[in-house]
């Protein structure tokens, strides 16, 4: 099969697109999907270039991506939920691939209206944002949370999560969104990127961050006592130790494949948009991630070969 694959740490120049990669194993509780789509997130680049080793290593070769939309090749034999033909995506992992084996656990069958290749940007983002709200963040009904990153991919999931939990949501956002940041419809709108703004901001029940560093830093000192923060990013060491009175969580994305659908029905119904920047064929993962990180082009989707036909 096709796929992009990385045989060393380094930079977006060592993700090689090859033509014979060995197809995924097919076992009893797996769904083979072939690939509509795959997409680009941050987290891609960062494993890839070795920073996050740590938390994330990898056995050469590699197949990065976490994002898949494609349709049902073939099922294992204890798969009851999932036949050949449907149309499906996932959260998973090596998805830079015209193949992707995904166990049925963390499959869900995509809703029709919902276009096949855009569900690639789904997965990552919006359970991400998600699990950042319900489960880091644990926000509840009433609750004042402001969200950092609002108008960024997994910003925008956060809002949407925190406002169907009947949250009053803050965006937070970079002074020169302030007006787009308008289309969420949130209760409030705060420049991060302000001082003497987030100085006026009065304390608050809870903080939902994608942003990380001093942003971070600044705006838990307006978390309430007994607050909660939750996070997605990187936090400046000895944050908790700073603020002992503050709960701070951080989360990271696991396979929800009914709250995936969940989404899904929102983007189908218009409830929630997740504006894609670009649409680029896989062979050119390497300029996806160059893109990606220099940032401000939105969520990028790879599409397979036999999608570009």
């Amino acid at each position: 099969m096709k796929a992009v694959v990385l045989h060393e740490y380094g930079g977006p120049e060592k993700l090689k697109f090859e033509d014979n990669v060995p197809e995924p194993q097919l076992s009893g509780d797996t769904v083979l999907i072939a690939a509509a789509a795959a997409s680009v997130n941050p987290i891609d680049w960062k494993v890839r270039s070795g920073i996050r080793q740590k938390d994330f290593p990898l056995s050469f070769p590699a197949i990065l991506g976490r994002d898949v939309s494609g349709i049902v090749r073939a099922v294992g034999a204890k798969v009851k939920h999932f036949k050949p033909g449907d149309r499906v995506f996932a959260l998973s992992n090596a998805t830079y691939a015209e193949l992707v084996a995904v166990d049925d656990s963390d499959v869900t069958h995509l809703p029709d209206g919902v276009d096949l290749v855009d569900a690639a940007a789904l997965p990552l983002i919006v359970l991400t944002g998600d699990q950042l709200v319900r489960l880091a963040a644990q926000v509840k009904k009433g609750q004042t949370v402001l969200i950092t990153g609002a108008l960024g991919s997994v910003g925008r999931a956060a809002v949407h999560s925190a406002k169907k939990l009947g949250a009053q949501v803050i965006a937070g956002v970079r002074k020169k969104q302030l007006e787009t940041a308008g289309s969420l419809g949130t209760a409030g709108v705060v420049a991060i990127d302000d001082d003497d703004a987030i100085a006026k901001l009065g304390l608050i029940d809870v903080v939902a961050d994608t942003v990380g560093g001093d942003v971070a830093a600044k705006l838990i000192a307006k978390v309430k006592q007994g607050g909660t923060f939750g996070y997605a990013s990187v936090l400046p060491e000895g944050t908790q130790a700073l603020n002992p009175t503050v709960k701070i969580t951080r989360v990271y994305a696991k396979p929800d494949p009914s709250k995936l659908r969940e989404f899904a029905d929102d983007v189908r119904d218009g409830a929630f948009i997740l504006p894609i920047g670009r649409r680029l064929p896989l062979r050119d993962a390497a300029e996806a991630h160059v893109l990606g990180a220099a940032g401000g082009v939105g969520k990028i989707v790879l599409l397979m070969p036999d999608t570009q036909n």
